[in-house]
């Protein structure tokens, strides 16, 4: 067994331990878009803000990017309490080289995160008469996988440098907030005053929302499309390689 796929079989054992939680990140982004988004899209109507679409079909992206969002969160989550309890700097003395801990750790995450996406785009499909773009499954897929892990490179940069517990709340509470609204997810950029706009431009959750929505509803310009994908990849890459940085300080 590769360290790779030792971390993969790990993290499928400790998520197995409580199968109500991976139940609960399947499910709970349907739920989501059920109460909030039908509510909404009663109440303004079947074209959100001029989008030619109503809010439900408008917000199953922000669904999306929120449910691989929070999965990356818990996932650092689980690396800081391995941290704060020791288990962590047990499993540095395994033969598993630190990069394949830091991959291991968010795959099997990743997974959940792809099988929640395509169970919220099936139902959303059916319950919400979403008129799903399918052939924008494979680029949904890509994105759901690719946000997942660069969250949690992101987030694994905190839960290796923060050491009390309260702090890394805090720290991760306040990045919820900040990048969840500031963002694309509940309501389109453009209408925004400039300051927020450019805040919003400038968020990753906004580009890796844009790239769902294109995929999901095909919302959105190709060439833009396609520069957010690009810019959430470079921001994936930075945070992997930092995390692996903090990584490698650990003793």
């Amino acid at each position: 067994m590769t360290g790779l796929t030792a971390m993969l079989y790990r993290e499928a054992r400790l998520r197995a331990t409580n199968a109500t939680f991976i139940f609960w990140d399947v499910i709970y982004p349907l739920a989501y878009l059920l109460v909030f988004g039908v509510g909404m899209s009663s109440a303004l109507g079947g074209n959100f803000a001029g989008l030619g679409a109503g809010y439900s079909e408008f917000f199953l992206a922000g669904v999306l990017g929120m449910a691989s969002f929070g999965i990356a969160s818990n996932t650092a989550w689980s690396l800081f309490m391995d941290r704060d309890n020791g288990i962590f700097y047990e499993m540095l003395t395994y033969p598993i080289s630190r990069g394949a801990y830091l991959i291991g750790k968010v795959l099997f995450n990743t997974l959940v995160a792809l099988v929640q996406a395509v169970v919220t785009v099936a139902l959303s499909a059916v319950l919400l008469d979403i008129d799903v773009r399918w052939s924008g499954l494979p680029l949904l897929l890509l994105a759901v996988a690719a946000g997942t892990a660069g969250w949690f490179f992101f987030y694994a940069i905190f839960a290796l440098k923060i050491r009390r517990n309260d702090a890394f709340n805090t720290v991760t509470s306040i990045f919820y907030f900040v990048f969840l609204f500031a963002s694309s997810m509940f309501y389109p950029v453009d209408p925004l005053p400039a300051v927020f706009r450019a805040a919003a431009w400038a968020n990753p959750i906004t580009w890796q929302v844009d790239v769902l929505r294109y995929a999901t509803i095909g919302l959105g310009s190709p060439a833009t499309v396609s520069l957010e994908g690009a810019l959430f990849c470079i921001f994936s890459t930075v945070c992997f390689f930092a995390a692996l940085r903090a990584l490698m300080r650990q003793k």
